[in-house]
């Protein structure tokens, strides 16, 4: 069975949000008429349900977590994650990607490709992967950034270019 997600996305992360901001909103409105007819036993549940919407809309809206006083782009020095390069993942595309890719860049398609298969993969295989094919780190040196034995290295790394081929060959 070929996975439509792999050849074509259904759609983009904007049009995602073009699409829910506007429920979202239709929902808090509606759950706010309902807070100012209900009863005091109701009233906790819908205010619960009001919370919850003002959440994820402000979330739609901005693109960022309510409440973080900062954005997760200016946290990756303490939080000791390691940003990559869009034109280093290439390397990626080789091992998954039957086209070659040229050195200008990948396309819209093969990015979202790329964004996809990285979404399935755990975050420490994704870690460990991404250190190893992207980076170009050795399995011991991944191994001492995430705290982690070069064996579970190479696990993690095995598992994700399983899962990486089945999906390009059409098997999930």
């Amino acid at each position: 069975m070929n996975n439509m997600y792999v050849d074509r996305p259904l759609f983009s992360y904007s049009e995602f949000v073009d699409d829910m901001l506007p429920d979202y909103q239709i929902s808090l409105r509606g759950a706010e008429q309902l807070y100012r007819h209900a009863d005091a036993d109701d009233k906790k549940v819908i205010a619960g349900m009001i919370s919850d919407c003002e959440y994820v809309v402000e979330w739609l809206s901005t693109g960022r977590q309510p409440g973080n006083k900062r954005g997760i782009e200016r946290r990756a020095g303490y939080e000791r994650e390691i940003l990559l390069e869009p034109m280093r993942m290439q390397i990626f595309t080789r091992h998954t990607h039957t086209n070659a890719v040229n050195s200008e860049g990948l396309s819209e398609d093969q990015q979202l490709r790329l964004e996809y298969i990285m979404a399935l993969l755990s975050k420490r295989e994704r870690e460990c992967y991404m250190l190893a094919n992207g980076e170009g780190f050795s399995h011991v040196a991944i191994a001492e950034m995430l705290t982690i034995s070069a064996g579970s290295v190479s696990e993690y790394i095995q598992r994700a270019q399983r899962k990486i081929c089945s999906i390009m060959n059409g098997k999930n």
